[in-house]
């Protein structure tokens, strides 16, 4: 069988490199085009690109997988099943027609629920303890198609966004490679899923990092480890400029008292924040412009006090 692998980051990388070797043929790779990067924003190719030049495969890395050139591309090499695993976005039909038995996507999520594009960080925000790989047909709707096969992995309670995507990058590709030599064999078929139970985890941006300390420390901590690395969690140190500190390492405490973002213990190596219910223990943070520190160190390097309030204007 005659596999295209459509896929852009790092995330794909497990999915890919052992597809290349199994029993399939990978015909080629069609990855996002080189973007800037870096300080000197020199034009970088993808994670995917790169791993699929030291496997020797055929590249296309087009701006419009849709154009004409590259559908007369796909057609010379005659694929039977497109394989897509994080490629970023949108695939269209004309090139979804070029395969006979169209195309699988790998979605780490519990779907029907966390449909969308960030179901790792949301699974992390909303404190599930269990999620999901899941195999599914490409469909014109987003995450919507019929699954093929599914694999349940466990939250660790210290994972954030980039261990557990780690995590859920390895079990894919796994499930990947194995639901592929199913449909290979027809040992397999794919199942409907339940539209009563759909949920969605839209993307996020840079403003979803800012810290409420009205909510419960419970919901902050899963928040921080949900948010991490990217947007990241962060609120503002009084004092001039209302410098941005970056909260990266954070535990619900049981402790009361005070309004939220208000300082309650700040010595020795403890930094107790209060929330909308409980408190917050950060653990590790950054000062804007600064190396990320333990709260200790970072206690030791500047002046605060219990009282003082963080998140203010």
């Amino acid at each position: 069988m005659r596999i295209i692998f459509i896929g852009t980051p790092d995330f794909a990388l497990p999915g890919l490199e052992l597809l290349a070797a199994a029993t399939a043929e990978v015909a080629a790779v069609i990855t996002r085009p080189d973007r800037p990067a870096g300080r000197g924003r020199q034009a970088t190719p993808s994670p995917v690109k790169v791993r699929g030049r030291e496997l020797g495969l055929k590249i296309l890395a087009p701006p419009d997988p849709a154009a004409p050139e590259v559908l007369a591309a796909i057609r010379e090499i005659a694929p039977d099943l497109f394989v897509v695993s994080a490629y970023g976005r949108f695939i269209p039909s004309a090139l979804l027609e070029l395969a006979p038995r169209g195309g699988i996507n790998l979605h780490p999520s519990l779907l029907p629920r966390y449909r969308g594009a960030a179901p790792i960080q949301w699974a992390l925000i909303n404190g599930e303890q269990k999620t999901k790989i899941s195999i599914i047909s490409v469909a014109r709707r987003m995450d919507a198609g019929d699954i093929w096969g599914q694999k349940t992995v466990a939250i660790d309670p210290d994972d954030n966004a980039e261990t557990l995507s780690r995590r859920l990058a390895r079990e894919g590709g796994i499930l990947l490679a194995e639901v592929v030599g199913e449909i290979e064999r027809g040992e397999i078929s794919p199942r409907p899923q339940d539209e009563n139970l759909v949920t969605l985890a839209p993307r996020l941006t840079k403003e979803d990092g800012r810290i409420d300390w009205n909510l419960p420390a419970v919901e902050l901590a899963n928040r921080i480890r949900g948010l991490y690395p990217w947007p990241g969690s962060f609120t503002t140190l009084a004092g001039p400029g209302n410098r941005t500190l970056k909260i990266l390492i954070a535990e619900p405490d049981a402790a009361a008292g005070g309004r939220p973002g208000e300082i309650l213990r700040a010595g020795g190596e403890e930094l107790l924040v209060a929330a909308g219910e409980g408190a917050l223990k950060i653990c590790r943070l950054q000062l804007e412009g600064k190396r990320p520190l333990g709260a200790g160190e970072f206690l030791r390097g500047r002046s605060l006090r219990a009282g003082e309030v963080l998140g203010g204007d």
